[in-house]
């Protein structure tokens, strides 16, 4: 039983096979897909494709590269198609300085509405951060004194996506109620940083994601990543915590169905924020 938290198989990479891919992802064992939007057309997409899976479910978002043009139509549109049925989350969304393709303003702009908006709508967030470690933890923080007066206690605010910060900043976000997503370059053989938070954190905090078509695990590294390569991400977190990969599968779904309201993955699992880290 898995479940790749974050994958984008709407794009446009994936026409000419998308139904083999999803079908070898089942075949591999990934039981739902969290399918995640980036600007406006993305978002869309997501949707249309996940209204027509049963076991695909949808974000919804403006990435921090588009920051810039997230006007009040596009924020009403955005917001519109939030109320969509299938839709589980607001994102991904957050701040970019590596490539800085919107002002900074911009995107700190966007990412205070879109998180707005995900309050209002009781829907946990899907955050990208890339050299802005303290400027999104920073406007987290703020966040989780907004949110929490309202927000169901023993459920996620939402997920630090393709984390790349360091244990200590990991176990920082756990604390104000951030899952923690890791990647396929868990697998890669220089990543010291997200080895040491895919083996240290607790398992309750851990999504698990391929970027498709982004980052494909060392094995197809260059190559267009799938959901079917969950496993090979998997496998090495059971690697490194000496864990069986059943046990890691099933609590990592567990606990992405538990931050998504996925309903039927696994079994429920409760954990107040503030209850110390295990």
């Amino acid at each position: 039983m898995l479940v790749d938290s974050h994958c984008h198989i709407q794009d446009p990479e994936f026409d000419a096979d998308r139904d083999e891919v999803l079908d070898r992802a089942r075949k591999a064992g990934v039981s739902a897909f969290v399918v995640i939007g980036t600007d406006m057309e993305s978002s869309w997409r997501a949707v249309d494709l996940a209204d027509s899976h049963s076991d695909v479910y949808a974000a919804v978002g403006v990435h921090p590269h588009s920051a810039k043009e997230l006007d009040n139509r596009t924020l009403g549109a955005l917001e519109r198609l939030a109320d969509s049925p299938k839709v589980v989350a607001v994102g991904e969304i957050g701040l970019d300085y590596y490539r800085m393709l919107s002002p900074p303003e911009a995107q700190q702009d966007a990412f205070r509405q879109q998180l707005e908006l995900a309050r209002r709508r009781s829907l946990p967030v899907v955050i990208h951060s890339r050299q802005a470690d303290e400027e999104t933890f920073n406007v987290l923080t703020s966040y989780e004194e907004q949110a929490l007066p309202d927000w169901p206690k023993d459920r996620p605010l939402g997920v630090m996506h393709c984390f790349a910060g360091d244990l200590m900043l990991a176990l920082r976000y756990i604390q104000i109620g951030f899952m923690l997503s890791i990647p396929g370059t868990c697998t890669y053989p220089k990543a010291q940083l997200i080895c040491a938070v895919a083996g240290g954190i607790p398992l309750r905090w851990m999504a698990v994601e391929t970027d498709a078509p982004y980052l494909a695990p060392q094995a197809h590294r260059r190559k267009r990543n799938e959901p079917a390569y969950l496993l090979e991400t998997v496998s090495r977190i059971a690697e490194l915590r000496g864990d069986d990969f059943q046990n890691v599968a099933s609590r990592t779904a567990t606990s992405t169905a538990w931050l998504f309201g996925l309903g039927d993955i696994g079994e429920p699992v409760s954990l107040e924020r503030g209850e110390e880290i295990k």
